[in-house]
């Protein structure tokens, strides 16, 4: 069993053990923590390493605020400008034509709660990948030890050091490597390799 917490487009490394994993178990009862990977992504774009940011709210109540309960601020356009970011940065990538009639329906679709659009987008990411998509959901906060606990992936500051061999990017030649951007900049640069890179 390998615990994950769901991510937006989840970070290179978070795919490097969901891959590995035999049962992939999502955390659905935790805190929703700010600068996460909870509702955001990084990408490669001209100027470097792009944020991609999900605006969210949370119901009006007292305490901890939920993950599971977290709401996206659709008042926002937030859709368009990640979408058009992405046909930004990848349209000339080897793989983006193949995945952009997929990937556009995530940002059509109006989605309530954060992680119904992060499940979606683990979901995409699978298909893309051919690789066994399926997984169960926690029911409550899981607290013991867990030999594969991987909720540590979502934090942006606490990555590993080593990641994935180099691959090419959009504008290396610009700005040089950038590790553990968003899966998606690995499968718009390498297809179907991506597995071998993970």
């Amino acid at each position: 069993m390998s615990l994950f917490i769901p991510t937006y487009f989840s970070p290179i490394s978070q795919y490097s053990e969901i891959i590995k994993s035999d049962t992939i178990v999502f955390e659905m009862e935790d805190n929703f923590q700010k600068q996460s990977y909870r509702n955001r992504c990084y990408i490669y774009n001209t100027n470097g390493k792009q944020l991609l940011n999900i605006p969210v709210k949370h119901p009006i109540k007292e305490g901890r605020k939920r993950t599971k309960d977290t709401l996206i601020d659709n008042d926002s356009l937030w859709q368009d400008h990640h979408f058009k970011s992405l046909k930004t940065a990848y349209r000339t990538s080897p793989f983006f034509e193949f995945f952009e009639h997929d990937i556009a329906h995530i940002f059509e679709k109006k989605h309530k709660y954060l992680q119904d659009l992060n499940i979606d987008s683990f979901l995409f990411i699978m298909d893309a990948l051919q690789l066994n998509s399926n997984f169960t959901k926690t029911l409550e906060y899981e607290t013991a030890a867990i030999k594969e606990d991987f909720r540590h992936l979502s934090e942006v500051k606490n990555q590993p050091e080593k990641l994935v061999d180099t691959y090419i990017q959009m504008f290396d030649d610009k700005h040089g490597f950038i590790p553990n951007l968003s899966i998606l900049d690995l499968l718009f640069m390498e297809g179907p390799n991506t597995i071998s890179f993970l």
